[in-house]
């Protein structure tokens, strides 16, 4: 095991520039998750580490070995892809070992780590198939097992799971999860999938258009971004994102008047008639009476029932060109297509956007 540190890691495919300045250290033993949209780096900066790719700028150090000129076969470095790459004419066994075999590991060592490996992954069974008996998750953990039984010092996953029914990415990610808990290695992780990135992490890299945007566990990044970009990327239901005119004590929405909270009045006086961009999480806007403090009218649209909650869209009057909504209710409240509903904002958890930046103000 060891840490990965990269030191302003840049990559341009001309014309483009791929990632620029990447710059982050991962602990020995953790695990870190890189997200974002497609395109974002994600991808190329897992290809750097393992040594398919070529940065031309920067130093990547595994351990406190500089690897930048270092052949990928030499760094100790293990990749699981998307498609599993398995070899088809191989049995899981022979999968299993194929790694060890081209480092020449002795026959008995070889067969007590594929032993080992295949019982943790709970493929024991199936060592004399080969890949085109197996389901996809079966694959999926003879990929994670080729990998791990090098015992190699990194471990890099390309979105591992995303072939995979969405029962089985649940119960998958439990298991890497539990995985990583007990053989400790070094793990960076890509997916585009915020749920995977919240769950499995103990640190996230956020990126977006080739530079990172924010590092940081799961819950400091979902509760407190930087920006619009990592706000409105974590999160499911996404953040509701409405533009407000700031008037002194309120935010002026569609004309509706929003109170501002008190902790942003004083940063936003000299802002007096700039449109911000408001965001609040689905959880936070709650359905009340006429007897409480109202802040926003809507009226739902779609009633989407998940069974412990109900999640609803509702959309800002005039209807026609009214900004919508996402929100989650508890399932007795039984709302309908149609009904209008008084909101009430936590606005203590409201973010506000600086529009041409995106950068949130504190």
């Amino acid at each position: 095991m060891a840490r990965v540190w990269l030191d302003k890691i840049t990559r341009r495919f001309s014309p483009s520039t791929a990632i620029e300045d990447i710059s982050f250290e991962v602990p020995d033993g953790q695990f870190w998750v890189l997200v974002g949209p497609s395109g974002c780096g994600k991808s190329t900066i897992l290809r750097i580490i393992a040594g398919l790719e070529t940065a031309n700028s920067g130093n990547l150090y595994i351990g406190d070995r500089l690897v930048n000129n270092v052949p990928a076969r030499q760094r100790d470095v293990a990749m699981v892809f998307q498609n599993y790459a398995l070899y088809p004419h191989m049995t899981v066994r022979e999968n299993l070992a194929f790694g060890l075999r081209m480092r020449n590991t002795d026959p008995k060592t070889l067969q007590e780590r594929v032993k080992s490996v295949a019982r943790s992954l709970d493929i024991a069974h199936l060592l004399d198939r080969k890949p085109g008996q197996l389901s996809g998750g079966q694959q999926q953990r003879v990929a994670l097992g080729r990998a791990i039984a090098r015992k190699p010092q990194v471990f890099l996953l390309d979105e591992p799971l995303s072939n995979l029914d969405a029962q089985l990415r649940d119960d998958t990610r439990a298991e890497l999860k539990q995985l990583h808990q007990q053989v400790g290695i070094t793990t960076l992780y890509v997916t585009h999938d915020q749920i995977e990135a919240m769950t499995l992490a103990d640190q996230i890299v956020v990126l977006n258009q080739g530079k990172v945007q924010q590092i940081g566990s799961p819950q400091t990044l979902y509760s407190d971004p930087v920006n619009q970009m990592v706000a409105t990327f974590l999160g499911s239901p996404p953040m509701n994102l409405l533009q407000g005119i700031y008037q002194e004590t309120h935010f002026e929405v569609e004309g509706q008047m929003l109170p501002v909270p008190n902790a942003l009045s004083r940063k936003l006086q000299p802002a007096q008639g700039q449109c911000f961009n408001l965001g609040i999480r689905p959880e936070h806007l709650r359905v009340v009476s006429e007897s409480e403090p109202v802040h926003l009218r809507a009226e739902v649209t779609l009633v989407e029932p998940l069974g412990r909650e109900v999640l609803l869209r509702a959309v800002l009057p005039p209807r026609q060109t009214g900004s919508t909504l996402s929100l989650q209710v508890p399932p007795q409240l039984r709302p309908q297509v149609g009904d209008r509903l008084l909101l009430q904002l936590a606005l203590d958890k409201l973010f506000v956007f600086d529009p041409s930046s995106g950068q949130r103000l504190s």
